[in-house]
């Protein structure tokens, strides 16, 4: 479908107006009431304005009928994610032309990188329609069935709860309890979608048992003993304080009585309210934020503050991952609260651009916090740490994050700054940075270089402040957990190892004197690798308050080259 897609982009609102240019033809305005015209000729009957029937005439003749990869294009490739608005202009356009313009715009218009060849919303949205096809056909293709829909427009669920032979089911208390009997059937959960809400829950039953499975508003149409009397009750029905006949006296669903199931009719709304969002277009992520990244607009609100720390890890000697950790305090996020839950919502939109203005990379995420309402007072005294590890060529590079606090639209954030990422060559002793984490601990084999927060097998957050300059604050109680890689070291031809000496150092800067000084051998982690991780933890216990710095300096007996690193804490 991309055959059509490559021409020169026109505004949207270009595309659209070509909509009512026919209808215009030999109209004037007619005078208001009251108003006098003098010297008006009479008009011309074959000038005459054309009435509703003879204009929607005029237009269907002019418009050409859809046909080809652009009917495929409008009823199927973009069938879940175009909004009304959107179909309305495609619809009435003229020639080719314009709708290869619009379809140019349309992708544009949901690209994350927009000065990029590539747009990444469109292929994730391609690769979503072949795994709806693969999984999900029903005798008739995945992207048509109700699950091929959701998945297209809000991709893969946080969670899915899968019963594909259906057979024996305990309801939940707010099902009514009890056991019954059901069809196959899916519960796909969504912690957040953008413009709908967060904790999601959809219900896909199969009731054909064929594998066509379709999303409902009643959860119990699963159950496959809902009519047959006598069978399938709920508690309230098995204690005789309630009778299976009164499931069915109207309502969104028939459930039945339960111990929990009072506040179901409450909630009718907004399951009718979500079902309805669901099915429109998805919204588009994060405009607005992407607007005053890029026009540097003056925020009108409150700024929304936030801490952003940057780290340097060598993957070959042409790649190096640059994870970006965001730290936000729960003290500045508006929290909404309903049925005795606090949520705060957050979206993050960031880009990378090289000197010369091309976008390298770009994130765009969402940050969830959900407590107790009871439990909110101390949940303000902590933070959120959010991490994305960048593939980044070795170069100077601007890196612009823009933050939203979702129950608060004026409430934005803006950090901008430069950043050079280093040159990994092979000729000489290098080192990574050198990360002070608050928490730093190995990981299970299957999550080894995946995840937020990991860097090979292990999990380092590191301790962010809100600027390079600031030392790292750690309490007494605490552990100082510090990671960093050493590059390059030499090996000995006749040995076959490496033989560097790694020493650790922390010293008081209020004294200058040494507090911590240790050292050990490259060989005793790694003896024949020309890289080693070191991965160290330091009880802070017994050091009084103050200002310190840990240093790691490497002498490499092989190649004849040291190199040091170090970082300032504090410890209160």
């Amino acid at each position: 479908m991309y055959s059509v897609h490559h021409r020169v982009i026109c505004t949207l609102a270009l595309a659209a107006s070509t909509i009512f240019l026919p209808s215009l033809h030999g109209q004037q305005s007619a005078p208001a009431d009251g108003d006098t015209t003098v010297g008006q000729p009479a008009q011309d009957p074959l000038d005459r304005p054309l009435n509703d029937k003879e204009r929607f005439k005029q237009q269907k003749d002019l418009r050409q009928e859809l046909k080809g990869p652009y009917k495929k294009w409008l009823d199927e490739d973009v069938r879940w994610i175009i909004t009304d608005q959107e179909m309305k202009a495609f619809k009435s356009l003229s020639n080719d032309e314009e709708r290869e313009s619009f379809i140019e715009n349309f992708w544009l218009r949901r690209n994350p990188n927009p000065e990029s060849p590539e747009n990444e919303f469109r292929e994730e949205h391609y690769r979503r329609i072949a795994y709806a096809n693969e999984h999900f056909a029903a005798g008739k293709p995945g992207w048509k069935t109700d699950r091929g829909h959701i998945y297209i427009a809000y991709g893969k669920p946080d969670s899915t709860d899968s019963h594909p032979a259906g057979g024996t089911y305990e309801r939940p208390m707010d099902e009514g309890g009890g056991e019954t009997t059901t069809f196959p059937f899916e519960t796909w959960h969504y912690r957040y979608i953008e413009g709908i809400g967060d904790n999601i829950d959809i219900e896909f039953v199969d009731t054909c048992q064929c594998g066509d499975y379709h999303m409902t508003l009643d959860r119990s149409e699963k159950d496959a003993l809902l009519h047959v009397p006598g069978a399938g009750l709920t508690m309230f029905e098995q204690m005789g304080q309630a009778k299976k006949s009164e499931r069915f006296n109207g309502g969104l669903e028939s459930l039945g009585t339960g111990p929990l199931t009072g506040s179901n009719a409450t909630k009718q709304f907004d399951r009718l309210e979500t079902f309805a969002k669901l099915q429109g277009a998805p919204k588009i992520k994060f405009k607005d934020l992407e607007s005053f990244m890029t026009e540097h607009k003056v925020l009108n609100g409150p700024v929304f503050p936030f801490d952003v720390r940057t780290d340097y890890v060598k993957v070959t000697e042409d790649t190096v991952l640059v994870p970006i950790t965001l730290q936000i305090k729960n003290k500045d996020i508006t929290f909404s609260t309903k049925d005795g839950v606090s949520k705060g919502v957050v979206n993050i939109l960031g880009r990378v651009t090289t000197i010369t203005g091309r976008v390298a990379q770009t994130f765009e995420d969402t940050v969830l916090v959900e407590q107790p309402s009871e439990l909110m007072p101390k949940t303000l005294e902590t933070s959120q740490v959010y991490w994305k590890a960048l593939p980044l060529r070795p170069g100077h590079y601007r890196v612009d994050i823009a933050i939203k606090d979702v129950n608060n639209p004026d409430h934005l954030g803006i950090w901008a700054q430069g950043i050079v990422v280093p040159k990994f060559d092979d000729e000489n002793l290098a080192t990574s940075s050198l990360i002070l984490a608050d928490k730093m601990e190995r990981v299970p084999s299957k999550q080894i270089g995946t995840g937020s927060f990991i860097l090979g097998n292990t999990f380092v957050r590191p301790r962010v402040m809100d600027s390079a300059a600031t030392p790292a604050s750690f309490h007494r109680n605490q552990q100082l957990n510090f990671w960093m890689q050493v590059y390059n070291l030499g090996i000995d031809d006749k040995s076959k190892q490496n033989d560097a000496t790694l020493q650790y150092q922390i010293i008081d800067m209020d004294s200058n004197k040494t507090v911590l000084d240790s050292s050990e051998a490259s060989k005793s982690i790694s003896p024949n690798a020309d890289q080693v991780t070191v991965e160290h933890s330091v009880p802070l216990a017994g050091l009084v308050p103050g200002k310190y710095r840990v240093t790691i300096k490497v002498n490499d007996s092989v190649k004849k080259q040291q190199i040091a690193e170090s970082a300032p804490f504090t410890v209160d």
